[in-house]
């Protein structure tokens, strides 16, 4: 294992949102710089990152504010926001000194590669951040889908959920203050109960192929380190 890490090598899913802070829409330069520091302290020790982020902070087509589209149209214009994110996420880790590169499902070769599984494995391996971009390229597949997807294809050892809240509850802590979270949950009882973690394409693709997810809260700084290191500071789920 990579220093005093629990695992080697890890795919981070980011929600668009999680890139507009306080700001609610667009890229807050603040937040990406803070992700890339946390990131970068990883990096460095020799833990190998994958990334999947979202567009939802740029278009909305699968929540329906894109209301009357088509909705194959609406998600390709959601495939082109997460390229967005995620050269904007590129930017900031190469200022930090984290060499990276862009892969985008759907082909845009002036400023990205296409997705090649062996060829993200060797970015990895040479310790580049490899940032997926565009989903699957396919519409109707959510960018949670492609995140598990991806994770199983570039055999990580964990899949790391970033979200607003610390884990995962038996129901809305924001509504609910007796909420309870858990420390382990399975996928079985995460579908069962309608948790939303993922949606279910996502959370069946990790339950059938054994492979875990930690859900964390991004606000906090250091807690993919603590993550990583096996700190009680999400939801295994397993």
């Amino acid at each position: 294992m990579a220093g005093d890490y629990a695992y080697d090598r890890v795919l981070l899913k980011l929600s668009g949102e999680a890139l507009a802070g306080d700001l609610g829409y667009g890229i807050d330069p603040k937040v990406v710089d803070d992700l890339a520091d946390q990131i970068s302290e990883i990096v460095k020790d020799g833990v190998q990152v994958a990334i999947v982020v979202g567009g939802g902070n740029i278009f909305r087509g699968l929540a329906g504010s894109a209301e009357g589209m088509d909705r194959a149209q609406a998600d390709y214009i959601g495939m082109l926001a997460t390229v967005m994110n995620s050269l904007a996420l590129q930017d900031a880790f190469e200022r930090h000194g984290i060499y990276s590169r862009v892969q985008s499902a759907i082909n845009m070769q002036e400023v990205s590669e296409p997705y090649i599984r062996r060829r993200a494995i060797r970015h990895l391996e040479k310790g580049r951040v490899v940032i997926l971009a565009a989903g699957t390229g396919n519409p109707y597949f959510t960018t949670d889908t492609t995140a598990a997807l991806r994770a199983c294809e570039l055999d990580v050892d964990v899949l790391m959920k970033a979200t607003k809240v610390d884990g995962v509850y038996d129901c809305d802590p924001v509504a609910n203050p007796d909420a309870k979270r858990y420390d382990t949950i399975s996928y079985m009882d995460v579908l069962s109960q309608g948790l939303h973690v993922m949606d279910a394409t996502a959370t069946s693709l990790c339950m059938d192929n054994d492979l875990p997810m930690i859900v964390f809260d991004l606000t906090k700084k250091g807690n993919i380190s603590r993550a990583l290191k096996g700190e009680n500071v999400g939801t295994k789920v397993e």
